[in-house]
């Protein structure tokens, strides 16, 4: 099939004499037809070669990994169930696993060049240039990788248990990283029961516009990098990293570095999965909170301690745990700038310099690192779920309690009655025990 679309593209204007000589070539921008060559290939299954009907031809191949594993698994007698891009249901998990990571082998750039050759010169170009001109003009394409996207998909057995897991980790985590949107796409009301008829109903299905089941999705942006979390079908919750340009991930773009391209952009998955574990369950090590306020020593300099009483260590603090899944760390400016967006109105002056100091801190304390003696820094995750450990004692326990333990009765129960703060509410009641044994004035405790 072959599809037909107005776009911008690269076009030569020429200028010709009066005899017909052509006296000048200028390189401008316009829109011109664009032909979308829709192709089932053997190995890679649907691609797309999207070409400009004016030389030079800029061309654009798109080509789909799920597709490639899917004719490899049928070939290899790989039983599987697949809806649109996804993997549902596979027999041999750790076999399709195998034939999935052929595609960050070195083999693959050659299979790359083979399936453009085998298309874009013989059934796409001869409309604009037969192969007799192909030759005679020695026109040849270079390639390079402009878009690709790296998933990560995690199998559950029961659809429910999956649902349980990522709202969890959604819930904890989406504040500490900052994340600036979250949807949900509803679609059945529940999904199936673990030994229940898969098949929607006729009303459901009547529904195609409408996902089969609840979708969340858990995007961060770095500028032309994301990192995506979402349920995916009955019972998968991928973990995707894209690069909508290549340049950004600093590792070259040409087709030879299709395997460092797509081993960066599997480093950004599995550096996002671990972090998302680590801030899901903090933890807090012995003395810690003892040692923090400690003075240390960066080569020949002393620093100050991490004192979590002051409200702009705690707003410094709030942004490396947001920054932790930067794919290429961050810089001081960078730092600065999430401190604003997180902390704005309790921390309105916050500078640049400030901001480096604070970080000089943070490293004395091993909680950010700074390999190589580069410009950037990084969160390491376990120093990550010490930090969101940190602030989740200060703000989401100790606070509160100290607030509210002086009231002798919490009041009309609210409508909404979480077993959080039916926790809450035995903590309140315990510590005013605690306060009169230990003769500390409830209101001295709140103030405090």
């Amino acid at each position: 099939m072959i599809l037909v679309a107005r776009a911008s593209a690269s076009v030569w204007e020429v200028t010709r004499s009066a005899s017909g000589v052509i006296v000048n070539l200028a390189k401008k921008q316009a829109f011109v037809n664009h032909y979308s060559f829709h192709i089932m290939d053997p190995e890679w299954g649907h691609l797309t070669i999207k070409m400009s009907g004016h030389p030079p031809f800029a061309a654009q191949v798109i080509l789909n990994g799920h597709e490639y594993v899917a004719a490899k698994a049928q070939a290899a007698g790989i039983g599987f169930t697949k809806e649109g891009n996804c993997f549902t249901a596979v027999a041999d998990p750790a076999g399709l696993a195998q034939v999935a990571d052929t595609l960050s082998q070195p083999a693959t750039i050659g299979r790359l060049g083979q399936v453009r050759d085998r298309w874009i010169y013989s059934a796409c170009l001869c409309f604009g240039l037969d192969l007799d001109e192909q030759e005679r003009s020695c026109f040849r394409y270079g390639y390079s990788v402009y878009h690709a996207e790296y998933s990560r998909n995690l199998l559950f057995q029961v659809g429910a248990q999956m649902d349980a897991v990522f709202d969890r980790v959604v819930d904890r985590t989406r504040s500490r990283l900052d994340v600036p949107t979250l949807r949900t796409l509803f679609g059945a009301k529940q999904r199936p029961a673990r030994n229940g008829n898969p098949d929607l109903s006729l009303r459901l299905a009547a529904l195609i516009e409408t996902p089969r089941y609840d979708l969340t999705l858990f995007k961060v942006h770095f500028g032309n990098l994301t990192l995506k979390a979402y349920t995916t079908g009955e019972h998968v919750l991928r973990f995707e990293a894209i690069t909508h340009n290549t340049t950004q991930l600093r590792c070259g773009r040409v087709l030879d570095r299709f395997g460092d391209i797509i081993a960066r952009l599997a480093e950004m998955v599995d550096r996002f999965a671990t972090t998302l574990d680590c801030v899901n369950t903090t933890f807090i090590g012995d003395h810690l909170l003892d040692q923090l306020p400690l003075p240390t020593q960066i080569g020949q300099t002393r620093v100050g301690g991490v004192d979590l009483n002051k409200a702009r260590i705690r707003a410094a603090l709030s942004a490396t745990p947001a920054l932790s899944v930067a794919p290429g760390g961050f810089t001081v400016a960078e730092f600065t700038a999430k401190v604003h967006a997180l902390n704005g109105p309790t921390q309105p002056g916050y500078t640049t310099r400030q901001g480096a100091y604070d970080l000089r801190t943070l490293r004395g304390k091993q909680l950010v690192i700074k390999p190589d003696r580069t410009r950037r820094y990084q969160t390491p995750a376990h120093t990550a779920a010490t930090i969101a450990a940190l602030l989740t004692l200060r703000d989401q326990v100790i606070s509160p309690i100290l607030a509210d333990v002086r009231s002798p009765r919490l009041g009309r129960k609210p409508t909404t009655w979480t077993a959080i703060d039916r926790d809450y509410e035995r903590l309140r009641i315990n510590m005013q025990t605690l306060f009169h044994d230990l003769g500390i004035t409830t209101t001295g405790a709140a103030a405090a």
